[in-house]
């Protein structure tokens, strides 16, 4: 049987054709994505939830198939799990980053997975890692990913600053997703975002309606 080409999708998959972003800043991270779920040019979902939890503080941002990104979160989740109780505390970012890598590069003819993982430990405080197409990792203080990625790289390279606060992170993460939905047909619906520090995870909803006005005045 021949390996699965990842570039295609396995008629009636349903694909995550999507934006994703997570920026690490002074207290801990800021991770978004939008809510759009494609299958083919259908629209199979505008209100997806992409932002999973992992584990305490710990979440991944998930682009490519539903299907394969999914079963990678819940098996990623069970180990964690087992970590924390084997260990008897509870895992760093980079252990979950590593996990996912893993899974990916070993199984990189099958799987059609990019993924985010980012959130705060107590050993480092804030981190994002990103995990791409075909296995690696890489820390990140910034990551994008999906299709809509490829629309804002240079607004991303132009714009981020180290040093920023809550406020400025939670806008530029916000612009720029709004940038990736208006010019990438695979990304829209709303925005989710989650503030991941030492003293929780509050979320933040965005919608449609209501997005900046930063894509209009520079069509």
């Amino acid at each position: 049987m021949d390996p699965v080409d990842v570039q295609h999708l396995k008629e009636g998959e349903v694909d995550l054709g999507t934006s994703i972003m997570a920026v690490a800043y002074d207290k801990g991270v800021i991770i978004g994505a939008d809510s759009r779920t494609t299958m083919g040019s259908y629209i199979a979902n505008r209100v997806t939830d992409k932002l999973t939890h992992l584990a305490d503080r710990i979440y991944c941002c998930r682009s490519g198939s539903a299907a394969d990104t999914q079963a990678l979160a819940d098996i990623v989740t069970y180990y964690l799990e087992m970590y924390s109780v084997n260990m008897a505390e509870q895992p760093d970012v980079r252990i979950a980053a590593n996990m996912f890598q893993e899974m990916v590069y070993s199984n990189k003819d099958r799987l059609s997975a990019g993924i985010i993982v980012a959130g705060w430990d107590k050993k480092n405080g804030g981190k994002v890692f990103n995990i791409p197409l075909g296995g690696g990792v890489f820390e990140q203080p910034w990551a994008i990913g999906g299709s809509g990625s490829t629309y804002i790289y240079g607004y991303c390279d132009s714009t981020w600053k180290a040093g920023w606060g809550k406020e400025q992170t939670i806008e530029f993460v916000k612009n720029a997703l709004a940038l990736a939905m208006r010019r990438d047909g695979s990304s829209g619906g709303t925005i989710r975002m989650a503030d991941i520090t030492e003293d929780g995870v509050e979320r933040h909803f965005i919608p449609g309606d209501q997005l900046p006005e930063l894509a209009d005045k520079i069509v």
